[in-house]
Protein backbone atom coordinates (compact mmCIF):
# COMPACT_ATOMS: atom_id res chain seq x y z
CA UNK A 1 0.00 0.00 0.00
CA UNK A 2 1.76 3.50 -0.91
CA UNK A 3 2.38 5.77 1.53
CA UNK A 4 1.67 9.76 1.40
CA UNK A 5 4.14 12.47 3.27
CA UNK A 6 1.94 12.25 5.89
CA UNK A 7 3.38 9.32 6.98
CA UNK A 8 5.08 9.20 10.77
CA UNK A 9 2.72 12.23 11.46
CA UNK A 10 0.86 12.46 14.93
CA UNK A 11 -2.32 11.61 14.92
CA UNK A 12 -3.09 13.06 18.22
CA UNK A 13 -5.70 15.97 18.38
CA UNK A 14 -3.05 18.23 20.54
CA UNK A 15 0.73 16.75 19.68
CA UNK A 16 2.13 19.23 21.16
CA UNK A 17 0.20 18.88 24.84
CA UNK A 18 1.95 15.52 25.08
CA UNK A 19 -0.86 14.13 25.96
CA UNK A 20 -0.89 10.79 26.37
CA UNK A 21 -3.22 8.52 23.59
CA UNK A 22 -7.33 8.76 24.17
CA UNK A 23 -9.23 6.13 22.78
CA UNK A 24 -12.42 8.64 23.09
CA UNK A 25 -11.04 11.48 21.52
CA UNK A 26 -9.81 9.41 19.05
CA UNK A 27 -13.17 7.86 18.47
CA UNK A 28 -14.66 11.42 18.34
CA UNK A 29 -11.96 12.30 15.92
CA UNK A 30 -12.95 9.51 13.31
CA UNK A 31 -16.85 10.40 13.81
CA UNK A 32 -16.04 14.19 12.82
CA UNK A 33 -14.79 12.79 9.27
CA UNK A 34 -18.44 10.40 8.89
CA UNK A 35 -17.27 7.15 9.86
CA UNK A 36 -20.50 5.40 12.26
CA UNK A 37 -19.61 5.59 15.97
CA UNK A 38 -19.25 1.90 15.91
CA UNK A 39 -16.41 1.57 13.21
CA UNK A 40 -15.17 4.56 14.60
CA UNK A 41 -14.71 2.99 18.15
CA UNK A 42 -13.68 -0.15 16.59
CA UNK A 43 -10.68 1.67 14.86
CA UNK A 44 -9.95 3.93 18.45
CA UNK A 45 -9.74 0.32 20.21
CA UNK A 46 -6.73 -1.43 17.70
CA UNK A 47 -5.04 1.70 17.60
CA UNK A 48 -5.00 1.44 21.05
CA UNK A 49 -3.64 -2.11 21.03
CA UNK A 50 -1.40 -1.34 18.53
CA UNK A 51 0.48 1.75 20.72
CA UNK A 52 0.58 -0.87 23.93
CA UNK A 53 2.24 -3.08 21.74
CA UNK A 54 5.04 -0.81 20.73
CA UNK A 55 5.63 1.26 22.87
CA UNK A 56 4.35 4.44 22.26
CA UNK A 57 2.48 7.56 23.41
CA UNK A 58 0.76 8.86 20.26
CA UNK A 59 -0.89 7.35 16.96
CA UNK A 60 0.59 8.33 13.47
CA UNK A 61 -1.29 8.49 10.53
CA UNK A 62 0.10 5.95 8.68
CA UNK A 63 -1.34 3.56 12.10
CA UNK A 64 -4.39 4.75 11.06
CA UNK A 65 -3.85 4.39 7.70
CA UNK A 66 -2.80 0.28 8.29
CA UNK A 67 -5.45 -0.75 10.02
CA UNK A 68 -8.20 1.76 8.57
CA UNK A 69 -7.03 -0.70 5.26
CA UNK A 70 -7.25 -3.89 7.05
CA UNK A 71 -10.77 -3.57 8.98
CA UNK A 72 -12.56 -1.33 6.05
CA UNK A 73 -10.91 -2.00 2.90
CA UNK A 74 -9.15 -0.07 0.47
CA UNK A 75 -11.67 2.51 -0.92
CA UNK A 76 -13.50 3.14 2.69
CA UNK A 77 -10.06 3.50 3.99
CA UNK A 78 -8.64 5.70 0.78
CA UNK A 79 -12.06 7.85 1.58
CA UNK A 80 -11.70 8.09 5.54
CA UNK A 81 -7.79 9.35 5.20
CA UNK A 82 -8.85 12.39 2.77
CA UNK A 83 -11.84 13.11 5.27
CA UNK A 84 -9.82 13.11 8.26
CA UNK A 85 -7.09 15.88 6.43
CA UNK A 86 -9.71 17.79 5.58
CA UNK A 87 -11.07 17.25 9.59
CA UNK A 88 -7.64 18.96 10.26
CA UNK A 89 -8.02 21.95 8.18
CA UNK A 90 -11.09 22.25 10.48
CA UNK A 91 -9.27 22.22 13.63
CA UNK A 92 -6.44 24.74 12.39
CA UNK A 93 -8.91 27.14 10.39
CA UNK A 94 -7.83 31.32 11.69
CA UNK A 95 -11.12 32.54 11.22
CA UNK A 96 -14.85 31.37 13.11
CA UNK A 97 -16.70 29.39 11.61
CA UNK A 98 -20.43 29.72 11.77
CA UNK A 99 -22.92 26.76 10.76
CA UNK A 100 -26.70 27.88 10.20
CA UNK A 101 -28.97 25.17 10.06
CA UNK A 102 -32.81 26.12 8.80
CA UNK A 103 -35.45 24.11 8.18
CA UNK A 104 -39.31 23.86 9.45
CA UNK A 105 -40.47 22.53 12.74
CA UNK A 106 -39.46 18.65 13.62
CA UNK A 107 -37.30 17.98 10.82
CA UNK A 108 -34.13 17.05 12.98
CA UNK A 109 -32.80 20.44 12.92
CA UNK A 110 -31.63 20.44 16.70
CA UNK A 111 -30.27 16.60 16.67
CA UNK A 112 -28.15 17.46 13.37
CA UNK A 113 -26.47 20.57 15.53
CA UNK A 114 -25.58 19.46 18.08
CA UNK A 115 -23.94 16.37 16.01
CA UNK A 116 -22.14 17.89 14.44
CA UNK A 117 -21.10 20.46 17.35
CA UNK A 118 -19.65 17.04 18.89
CA UNK A 119 -18.03 15.70 15.78
CA UNK A 120 -16.29 19.55 15.07
CA UNK A 121 -15.66 20.46 18.92
CA UNK A 122 -17.54 23.01 18.33
CA UNK A 123 -19.24 24.28 21.92
CA UNK A 124 -21.52 27.14 21.12
CA UNK A 125 -25.26 26.22 20.02
CA UNK A 126 -28.38 27.79 19.90
CA UNK A 127 -31.77 27.68 18.43
CA UNK A 128 -33.62 30.45 17.25
CA UNK A 129 -36.56 29.76 19.32
CA UNK A 130 -34.59 30.70 22.32
CA UNK A 131 -33.75 34.25 20.73
CA UNK A 132 -37.93 34.46 20.30
CA UNK A 133 -38.78 33.73 23.40
CA UNK A 134 -36.17 36.14 24.87
CA UNK A 135 -37.74 38.57 22.75
CA UNK A 136 -41.21 37.46 24.14
CA UNK A 137 -39.63 38.78 27.43
CA UNK A 138 -38.71 42.23 26.42
CA UNK A 139 -41.40 42.91 24.05
CA UNK A 140 -45.00 43.15 24.69
CA UNK A 141 -47.65 41.19 22.22
CA UNK A 142 -49.18 44.55 21.44
CA UNK A 143 -45.90 45.99 20.16
CA UNK A 144 -44.56 43.01 18.20
CA UNK A 145 -47.17 40.06 18.08
CA UNK A 146 -45.07 38.37 15.48
CA UNK A 147 -42.88 36.46 18.34
CA UNK A 148 -45.38 35.73 20.77
CA UNK A 149 -47.14 32.87 18.18
CA UNK A 150 -45.61 29.84 17.42
CA UNK A 151 -43.31 30.26 13.33
CA UNK A 152 -46.88 27.95 12.28
CA UNK A 153 -49.43 29.93 13.83
CA UNK A 154 -48.65 33.30 13.43
CA UNK A 155 -51.12 34.90 10.77
CA UNK A 156 -53.03 37.34 13.05
CA UNK A 157 -49.37 39.17 13.13
CA UNK A 158 -49.74 39.81 9.63
CA UNK A 159 -50.25 43.68 9.20
CA UNK A 160 -53.91 44.58 7.52
CA UNK A 161 -54.97 44.82 4.69
CA UNK A 162 -54.13 41.93 3.61
CA UNK A 163 -53.82 41.24 -0.43
CA UNK A 164 -56.35 38.89 -2.28
CA UNK A 165 -54.27 35.65 -2.16
CA UNK A 166 -51.98 36.08 0.23
CA UNK A 167 -51.22 32.69 2.42
CA UNK A 168 -51.06 34.42 5.56
CA UNK A 169 -49.75 31.27 7.11
CA UNK A 170 -46.48 32.30 5.37
CA UNK A 171 -47.24 35.88 5.84
CA UNK A 172 -47.15 35.13 9.63
CA UNK A 173 -44.19 33.06 9.48
CA UNK A 174 -42.17 36.00 7.44
CA UNK A 175 -43.37 38.57 9.98
CA UNK A 176 -42.04 36.59 12.47
CA UNK A 177 -38.64 35.59 10.74
CA UNK A 178 -38.40 39.39 9.87
CA UNK A 179 -38.68 40.00 13.71
CA UNK A 180 -36.35 37.37 15.07
CA UNK A 181 -33.78 38.23 12.66
CA UNK A 182 -31.63 41.02 14.43
CA UNK A 183 -31.56 38.96 17.69
CA UNK A 184 -29.69 36.27 14.98
CA UNK A 185 -27.54 38.76 13.87
CA UNK A 186 -26.69 40.03 17.00
CA UNK A 187 -25.65 36.56 18.06
CA UNK A 188 -23.70 35.56 15.55
CA UNK A 189 -21.51 38.97 15.67
CA UNK A 190 -20.69 38.48 19.07
CA UNK A 191 -19.33 35.01 17.99
CA UNK A 192 -17.36 36.38 15.17
CA UNK A 193 -16.02 39.22 17.04
CA UNK A 194 -14.64 36.53 19.71
CA UNK A 195 -13.77 34.69 16.58
CA UNK A 196 -15.87 31.68 18.37
CA UNK A 197 -16.88 28.48 16.34
CA UNK A 198 -20.84 28.78 16.21
CA UNK A 199 -23.78 27.00 15.25
CA UNK A 200 -27.00 28.23 15.27
CA UNK A 201 -30.11 25.84 14.67
CA UNK A 202 -34.10 27.35 14.06
CA UNK A 203 -36.99 27.66 11.74
CA UNK A 204 -36.47 31.33 11.47
CA UNK A 205 -33.07 31.09 9.11
CA UNK A 206 -34.98 31.41 5.78
CA UNK A 207 -31.78 31.86 3.14
CA UNK A 208 -31.53 34.80 1.58
CA UNK A 209 -32.80 37.17 5.18
CA UNK A 210 -29.78 37.76 7.02
CA UNK A 211 -26.69 40.32 6.42
CA UNK A 212 -24.15 37.98 6.20
CA UNK A 213 -21.53 40.66 4.94
CA UNK A 214 -21.39 41.85 8.45
CA UNK A 215 -19.12 38.94 9.01
CA UNK A 216 -16.62 39.40 6.79
CA UNK A 217 -13.82 37.57 9.18
CA UNK A 218 -16.07 34.34 9.26
CA UNK A 219 -16.38 31.36 7.43
CA UNK A 220 -20.57 30.99 7.45
CA UNK A 221 -21.92 27.41 6.04
CA UNK A 222 -25.38 27.67 5.10
CA UNK A 223 -27.61 24.44 5.43
CA UNK A 224 -31.71 23.61 5.34
CA UNK A 225 -33.20 19.98 6.54
CA UNK A 226 -36.23 19.32 5.07
CA UNK A 227 -38.54 15.99 5.79
CA UNK A 228 -39.27 15.46 2.37
CA UNK A 229 -42.27 12.53 2.81
CA UNK A 230 -45.51 13.45 5.02
CA UNK A 231 -45.62 10.07 6.89
CA UNK A 232 -42.10 10.31 8.00
CA UNK A 233 -42.33 14.21 9.18
CA UNK A 234 -45.33 12.94 11.48
CA UNK A 235 -43.18 9.98 12.89
CA UNK A 236 -40.42 13.07 13.61
CA UNK A 237 -43.12 14.65 15.90
CA UNK A 238 -44.28 11.45 17.56
CA UNK A 239 -40.54 10.49 18.25
CA UNK A 240 -39.84 13.94 20.27
CA UNK A 241 -43.27 13.78 22.42
CA UNK A 242 -42.11 10.60 23.54
CA UNK A 243 -38.54 11.33 24.04
CA UNK A 244 -39.52 14.30 26.15
CA UNK A 245 -41.79 12.82 28.47
CA UNK A 246 -45.23 14.12 26.93
CA UNK A 247 -44.31 17.71 27.05
CA UNK A 248 -44.73 18.76 23.82
CA UNK A 249 -48.07 18.93 22.60
CA UNK A 250 -48.15 16.21 19.49
CA UNK A 251 -51.66 16.60 18.86
CA UNK A 252 -50.79 20.80 18.28
CA UNK A 253 -47.85 19.98 15.97
CA UNK A 254 -50.06 17.47 13.87
CA UNK A 255 -53.52 19.82 13.37
CA UNK A 256 -50.59 22.32 11.91
CA UNK A 257 -48.90 19.66 10.05
CA UNK A 258 -50.19 21.20 6.34
CA UNK A 259 -48.87 24.65 7.78
CA UNK A 260 -45.87 23.54 9.26
CA UNK A 261 -44.76 21.64 5.82
CA UNK A 262 -46.40 24.88 3.07
CA UNK A 263 -43.07 26.56 5.20
CA UNK A 264 -40.76 23.62 4.72
CA UNK A 265 -41.57 24.29 0.83
CA UNK A 266 -41.02 28.42 1.07
CA UNK A 267 -37.68 27.55 2.68
CA UNK A 268 -36.62 24.93 0.59
CA UNK A 269 -37.52 27.13 -2.43
CA UNK A 270 -35.55 30.16 -1.10
CA UNK A 271 -32.45 27.65 -0.43
CA UNK A 272 -32.68 26.18 -4.10
CA UNK A 273 -32.77 30.14 -5.19
CA UNK A 274 -29.60 30.95 -3.63
CA UNK A 275 -27.79 27.80 -3.96
CA UNK A 276 -27.71 26.88 -0.01
CA UNK A 277 -27.63 22.66 0.47
CA UNK A 278 -30.50 20.89 1.52
CA UNK A 279 -30.19 18.29 3.58
CA UNK A 280 -32.87 16.05 3.36
CA UNK A 281 -33.22 13.97 7.21
CA UNK A 282 -34.54 10.49 5.88
CA UNK A 283 -32.25 9.05 7.99
CA UNK A 284 -30.16 11.45 11.02
CA UNK A 285 -27.00 9.22 10.62
CA UNK A 286 -26.68 10.18 6.59
CA UNK A 287 -28.37 13.60 7.53
CA UNK A 288 -24.79 14.13 9.71
CA UNK A 289 -22.53 12.77 6.79
CA UNK A 290 -24.33 15.31 4.20
CA UNK A 291 -23.70 18.02 6.49
CA UNK A 292 -20.30 16.71 7.58
CA UNK A 293 -19.66 16.89 3.87
CA UNK A 294 -20.43 20.07 3.01
CA UNK A 295 -18.84 21.56 5.99
CA UNK A 296 -15.41 19.67 5.39
CA UNK A 297 -15.75 21.05 1.75
CA UNK A 298 -16.32 24.66 2.32
CA UNK A 299 -13.45 24.55 5.53
CA UNK A 300 -11.04 22.95 2.30
CA UNK A 301 -12.35 25.71 -0.17
CA UNK A 302 -11.50 27.98 1.81
CA UNK A 303 -8.53 26.91 2.79
CA UNK A 304 -7.32 26.50 -0.87
CA UNK A 305 -8.39 30.21 -1.07
CA UNK A 306 -5.96 30.74 1.31
CA UNK A 307 -2.95 29.72 0.08
CA UNK A 308 -0.36 27.39 1.29
CA UNK A 309 0.56 29.42 3.89
CA UNK A 310 -2.34 27.92 5.55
Amino acid sequence: MSRGPDEGKELGLEPESGLPYSKGLTAQTLMATGLSPESSYRLAAALEQRLLHAGRRTIRLDDLRDISHEMLGEAESAALMERLLRWRRVRTLERPLIILIGGTTGVGKSTLANQLAHRLGIVRVASTDMVRQVMRAFFAADLMPAVHSSSFDCAAAVPVPVPEGVDLTLAGFMEQVRAVQVGIEALVARAVEEKQGFIIEGVHLVPGHLDATRWGEALVVELVVTVPERRRHEQHFTFRDWHTGGMRSLQRYLDHLDEIRRIQDLIRQRAVERGVTVVENRDIDAAVARALDEVLDAVAVDSAAAGPGE
